[in-house]
């Protein structure tokens, strides 16, 4: 077969080769009954036995591969996702005939949809979709992929995703797909190259044996010549060896070429993000997000839960500062029971510190957790989404209520410093306004606040960019202001990680970058090379 050069998009970084697995699900059959009742009955029954697998699963894991999961479980818990199937079930169509015909019309509205965060839940629909189909015919139809493989398919699901052992290697290229999908996360959270929108797979009855994976440039070679292969083969023994002298470099502090010191922090989305991680990687923890603790299957966690993770994670940073943001739920993570349901924009909603004011008997729970971890460790509290100096005046009395209730009861308990995290340019602008014990630069949305585009809408992606002037502008207004104030500032989000905005990040004058454990590393030389 003649080598195939195909373009996509890069969704994953990183060079791969390996033998090709074609996706495909296994065809599930059941005996149906002719009784419409029974019919129903048995949706229903597989509905919650999918329901209750995934939410079984979600209680070993934690942080990114949680949050997809919950997303299928919210979909699941949802009513209206079947009422289709019931009502062709109600004039004899079989249940697992029903389904199918509602989901793939459910699928096909997600796939058309103008936004690309909807149209990459398709992914999502279909292994929901599956799943429910497993459960109706008792056969597993999550397509199995062998380790070190590369995955062509129109699509892969979270589960197929899931089931593989990608230790071992592996890339994926998809037909169609999105940057934004959850396996697109996924891959990027476990190391696998993966390209997206390559356009129709169609080998003329004759699949390839053979990929190489480019997750970095958005390309794939299917059945390269030798000579294709050879400098393939060459370009990834380069990389493992700077990859390999960049990992040498990660337990050493961070200093510029012309010797000044960074600090460079860890962002941590779940406790288990640290498991095995030697805390000299880093100067401290720049960011822990909550919401892993709100889950849906989880419910609202207590204090003394809440407690206990802080603790542990302040134990782990052995004296070093940890910085945890209180509950961020809103916009694009929403929680059963606690977030506003049906608002017209959520992203400008009921988000952030405006929910925790608005739910403070939730919000002071949170409070006493972190105020009695305060005296374990170094703790920093960080409020998200200020816009006004009156949210933090309001939290921070808040927590001064918490902590006199908590020392008038004889529980050890300290005032941990209360910072604020920039993300709204109302609060980089006016910065100087707010008393806050420090500044925490969220560049995730103050990129999409500022330029008024999503990075997740394809259309308008090219504009949400952390390096554009205007944003560069508020980062360096923010730092200006801390300096003046004398107070710390860091930036957390991901242009942190965006090693081609490192040197301009440092040009505003930022000391303190705060990233996943996977790119300190590539940060820290990165930062080496500013000031050459």
């Amino acid at each position: 077969m003649a080598e195939i050069h195909l373009i996509g998009r890069a969704a994953s970084p990183g060079l791969a080769i390996g033998p090709v697995t074609m996706l495909t699900a296994a065809v599930a059959r059941r005996t149906a009954s002719d009784d419409p009742a029974q019919e129903a009955a048995a949706l229903r029954a597989a509905i919650e036995g999918a329901r209750a697998e995934i939410a079984e699963q979600i209680k070993t894991i934690q942080g990114d591969v949680a949050d997809i999961l919950e997303f299928q479980v919210a979909m699941l818990e949802d009513d209206a996702l079947a009422v289709e199937a019931y009502e062709v079930i109600s004039v004899g169509i079989t249940a697992d005939h029903a389904w199918r015909l509602a989901l793939d019309v459910e699928i096909e509205g997600y796939r058309a949809a103008e936004d690309e965060y909807f149209r990459a839940r398709a992914a999502d629909i279909v292994d929901i979709r599956d799943r429910v189909l497993a459960h109706l015919s008792g056969v597993d139809t999550v397509a199995r992929i062998s380790g070190g493989s590369v995955v062509a398919a129109d699509d892969i699901t979270p589960s197929a995703f899931l089931a593989a052992d990608w230790t071992r290697g592996g890339a994926i290229a998809l037909a169609g797909g999105s940057p934004a999908s959850h396996v697109a996360m996924l891959a990027r959270a476990r190391g696998a190259p993966m390209v997206v929108g390559l356009g129709p797979l169609s080998w003329n009855g004759q699949p390839p044996a053979l990929a190489l994976v480019d997750g970095d440039a958005g390309t794939v070679i299917f059945d390269p010549e030798p000579e294709t292969r050879r400098q393939f083969e060459q370009r990834m023994a380069a990389a493992n060896a700077a990859q390999a002298a960049v990992e040498a470099g990660r337990v050493a502090p961070a200093h510029t070429a012309d010797g000044r010191r960074i600090a460079v922090l860890l962002n941590v989305t779940a406790p288990e993000d640290l498991a095995g991680l030697d805390p000299a990687i880093c100067d401290g923890i720049g960011l822990v997000r909550t919401e892993f603790l709100f889950e849906v299957s989880h419910g609202l966690p207590d204090e003394d839960t809440q407690y206990e993770v802080y603790r542990r994670i302040l134990d782990w940073a052995e004296g070093r500062p940890v910085t945890i943001r209180t509950l961020d739920a809103g916009g694009d993570k929403p929680i059963a029971g606690l977030t506003a349901d049906g608002e017209s924009n959520p992203f400008l909603g009921l988000r952030g510190i405006r929910l925790s004011l608005a739910r403070p008997e939730v919000f002071r729970v949170q409070l006493r957790a972190l105020a009695r971890a305060a005296v374990h460790g170094v703790l920093k509290v960080m409020l998200p989404m200020i816009a006004i100096p009156s949210e933090l005046d309001r939290a921070g009395a808040m927590l001064d209520e918490e902590v006199a209730t908590l020392r008038a009861k004889g529980i050890a308990c300290a005032r941990p410093p209360l910072g604020i995290m920039i993300e709204v340019p109302a609060a980089a602008l006016c910065a100087e306004d707010f008393g806050a014990a420090f500044y925490s630069i969220g560049s995730n949305d103050l990129t999409q606040y500022t330029m008024a585009a999503a990075r997740d809408i394809g259309a308008v992606a090219d504009l949400n960019d952390a390096g554009n002037p205007a944003v560069l502008a508020l980062i360096a207004r923010t730092v200006e202001a801390a300096r003046n104030r004398d107070v710390e500032v860091s930036l957390c989000g991901d242009a942190a990680a965006d090693t081609r905005l490192t040197t301009a990040l440092l040009a505003t004058g930022l000391s303190a970058l705060s990233v996943t454990p996977l790119t300190v590393a590539r940060l820290k030389a990165a930062i080496a090379k500013v000031g050459s």
